[in-house]
């Protein structure tokens, strides 16, 4: 291939060209375009970017480029990310580029044997992924050293920083030697982050790029009132009309829980969270990546800075705790002008809740009840509620049946009368009075 073009016009060595170019990989995102001239020239870089917008090659396309070879235990680059599956994926990103130069890639997180890891290490430790606790365990017991770093990367700092890791970042920022060129890749710049970026970057050259993760216009979005007995019924109608699907729980067990339901309902599910083996999570990761199984049922922290090509339709099974959840969440559906939806469960009790994160985000959609033989379940991007209900509104002006006009006798109601919301519990409770 011509070097002229592509990863080339931005100083990217032909050999890591060609190893990209194999992989498919003709030309960079615009997050890679933007900084890794600015990073093969010794440069800090302060990159605002979300997961998606090919910041994982940004930075380890820089990091190969750079990195020499190191000795056992005395890593040349680190890569600090919040959770054990974001390593193993910006490993497996890295691992084949790395091999070109004759590098390694290890990784070092919680909940696998720390006398493999150990093991690795002590073998050939080009560049390390890692999480903050693994490698503050690792450092406290002698098995990794910082003291050869030209090279530290803080990955999805922000997440980080929500899951309470400042501290540890932190403390294995000041256990390197000398002053490392430092790149530090986030979704947001405030609070914790900016406080890393103002200390621990020197004079850092700013990014920021727009990515594939959507904005709340670009999704499509779905909430449906369901009862509390027929809720796992719902889901699996709706897992059964999707390509692959993404579901979203709040707790540990509740994961557990919900995958079992579905698997009685008939679907194929895994499942992901941190009180699962590592193997068990990977294998969950491979089988829903390649579709061997539809759905995959994932708490908040465990699907953190993953990034899953093909997802037509994220679940949210419990509700998201907040708008940037929300936002987070549904950011892996509808990707990279892909078409997906967003579809929530809301119990009664959870209403007033669903209201607030509606308003926040200037979502306009009605709440809508469903129950699980509901046709529409199965293609619910060819299903608008809000058209339906705008429909059911304009019929009930036209024939004065919204209580405008003379009483008469009563109608049937129109097919679409079920997608007008009903009576909130208040209301329900006054009449009950």
């Amino acid at each position: 291939m011509s070097h002229d073009a592509g990863f080339g016009t931005i100083g990217v060595s032909p050999d890591l060209s060609d190893a990209l170019f194999a992989q498919g990989i003709t030309e960079p995102f615009p997050i890679q375009a933007l900084t890794i001239p600015d990073a093969l020239a010794g440069r800090d870089i302060c990159g605002k970017a979300k997961t998606g917008s090919g910041k994982t090659l940004a930075f380890g396309i820089a990091a190969i480029e750079t990195t020499k070879v190191a000795t056992p235990r005395h890593p040349r680059a680190l890569v600090l990310v919040p959770t054990r599956e974001l390593a193993m994926q910006v490993a497996g990103v890295l691992a084949p580029l790395a091999a070109v130069r004759g590098l390694t890639v290890v990784t070092v997180y919680g909940g696998d044997s720390t006398r493999k890891q150990a093991a690795a290490l002590g073998r050939k430790s080009d560049i390390v992924v890692a999480t903050p606790g693994r490698m503050i365990d690792f450092l406290e017991r002698g098995e990794i050293y910082l003291d050869e770093i030209d090279l530290v990367v803080l990955d999805e700092a922000d997440r980080m920083a929500d899951m309470g890791f400042t501290p540890q970042v932190t403390w294995i920022l000041r256990h390197l030697k000398g002053q490392p060129q430092a790149m530090l890749f986030s979704a947001t710049l405030d609070g914790d982050v900016d406080h890393l970026v103002k200390k621990y970057l020197k004079n850092p050259v700013h990014h920021e790029v727009e990515s594939d993760t959507p904005t709340v216009e670009e999704m499509e979005h779905r909430f449906f009132r369901v009862h509390q007995m027929d809720k796992v019924t719902v889901a699996a109608s709706i897992i059964n009309g999707a390509e692959r699907c993404l579901v979203f729980v709040r707790t540990k067990r509740g994961a557990d829980r919900v995958a079992s339901d579905l698997r009685r309902e008939g679907v194929k599910v895994g499942v992901i969270h941190g009180d699962l083996p590592q193997k068990n999570r990977s294998r969950a990761m491979v089988d829903f990546g390649s579709g061997v199984i539809r759905a995959l049922v994932a708490t908040d922290v465990a699907a953190r800075g993953l990034d899953v090509k093909g997802v037509d339709v994220v679940l949210h099974y419990d509700p998201a705790e907040d708008h940037k959840a929300y936002l987070h969440r549904s950011g892996r559906t509808a990707r990279a002008g892909g078409t997906g939806v967003a579809v929530s469960l809301v119990l009664w009790d959870q209403e007033r809740e669903t209201e607030g994160l509606q308003k926040r985000l200037g979502i306009t959609q009605p709440l809508v009840e469903v129950f699980s033989n509901d046709p529409r379940l199965q293609d619910l991007a060819a299903w608008d509620p809000a058209v339906d209900a705008e429909a059911v509104g304009e019929a009930e002006a036209a024939t004065g049946t919204d209580g405008a006009g003379p009483a008469g006798p009563a109608s049937p109601p129109p097919p679409s009368a079920s997608l007008r919301p009903r009576p909130g519990p208040a209301r329900r409770r006054r009449r009950m009075l």
